[in-house]
């Protein structure tokens, strides 16, 4: 049994997404590739979007937001070629060629923009064997209504059947499974055991901010403001790639205590020493962090999918969304006042996590695998 996955370099959820379906599919014995899509038909192309995505999220905000929501509002017409179809039908055939000589029994695909490439290749019967897309956020972004002809899609939660349906696709085609998360965040330590792990009071309230694998946000003036906020708690930072950040974390003559990382790959057992995290609302952070029953507390959303991401999360009670007028110390203040909040939080997350989406994603691609084998 052999399953191809495509993902595309544009942020660290598509990749995340495909390396943990990658290793369960492993450990059950199956033949898995993961394919860097536009690295394939070019590394220069590779480079354009990964470089672009970066620049445009953290340099142009203003900018992609209003090129995202122009793409949201667009009226598709399946009888005019949009930029990304066209873009990505040019590529089509060079993406064939890799499925024919890999024979796989299932595609997979973490990004919008290969779901139209198999989709042009779906409608011109090119591929036969059943294609899955992933949803990487809790938004169905723009363009997926150009990739119909795809098999199934697997969406955040149920709470999004309405949004797939409008986009096209029929409820026989849509999968609520969530987002597929590393395995390991469905396993926990008791906070004590967790905090005392990485050198902390097992005992005191803890609070974990992330910037994020690209290092967004001034994480270190964050922790200076919550410093002065008049609670007795501890933190845990995480710089990710900004080494800035950590250095300037790590000069920091404060009054709670702080363990400041990095980039780490722990993030599991950083999250079981916390009772809330501070982060951007990341498809796969949040999934994560609902994963450990964690509150959370969004800052710096990217424009475009993080947005509707913080919308979701706040208007299903599982997050606080701060603002200029309501500041991260002003969110952490009430959060940590009010601990009938906290309980009501993680009933809501309860509601809407989906800590088992790889193991349920991967049994349903072998069932699928299986079916087109004639195995079932």
């Amino acid at each position: 049994m052999r399953v191809l996955i495509f993902s595309v370099t544009a942020g660290e959820g598509h990749n995340s997404t495909a390396v943990a379906l990658q290793a369960c599919l492993n450990e059950r014995n199956i033949d898995c590739d993961v394919l860097d899509t536009y690295g394939y038909v070019n590394r220069m192309l590779r480079s354009t979007v990964a470089k672009g995505y970066l620049l445009s999220t953290k340099k142009a905000k203003r900018a992609y937001s209003g090129v995202y929501r122009m793409a949201e509002k667009r009226h598709y017409n399946a009888n005019r070629m949009s930029p990304a179809r066209l873009a990505n039908t040019m590529i089509a055939k060079k993406i064939m060629q890799y499925i024919s000589a890999s024979k796989p029994d299932v595609i997979v695909f973490t990004h919008v923009f290969v779901g139209i490439v198999l989709d042009v290749l779906k409608k011109k019967g090119k591929i036969k064997v059943d294609t899955i897309g992933i949803v990487t956020d809790f938004t169905m972004h723009p363009y997926w209504e150009e990739s119909l002809h795809i098999d199934f899609i697997v969406t955040a939660n149920e709470l999004l059947t309405m949004q797939a349906r409008k986009k096209g696709f029929t409820d026989q085609q849509i999968l609520p499974l969530g987002i597929p998360i590393n395995p390991k965040f469905s396993m926990s330590v008791t906070p004590a055991q967790a905090r005392e792990t990485i050198g902390l009071d097992p005992d005191k309230p803890t609070l974990l901010i992330m910037s994020g694998s690209m290092g967004y946000g001034d994480i270190a003036r964050s922790i200076r403001n919550l410093d002065k906020i008049d609670i007795d708690f501890q933190i845990i930072s995480v710089c990710g790639n900004n080494q800035d950040a950590k250095m300037e974390i790590d000069r920091l003559i404060t009054n709670k205590k702080i363990v400041n990382y990095g980039f780490v790959n722990n993030i599991d057992l950083l999250m079981d020493a916390a009772d809330c995290i501070i982060t951007k609302p990341g498809g796969l952070t949040t999934s994560e962090a609902m994963a450990k029953r964690l509150p959370i507390i969004v800052v710096n959303p990217i424009p475009g999918q993080e947005e509707r991401n913080a919308e979701f999360l706040v208007n299903n009670g599982v997050a606080m969304l701060t603002s200029p007028t309501f500041t991260l110390t002003e969110a952490v203040y009430q959060f940590f006042t009010n601990p009938r909040r906290i309980e009501v939080m993680r009933q809501s997350i309860d509601l809407i996590r989906k800590p088992n989406s790889t193991t349920d994603v991967c049994e349903f691609i072998v069932e699928r695998a299986q079916t087109k084998r004639g195995l079932l």
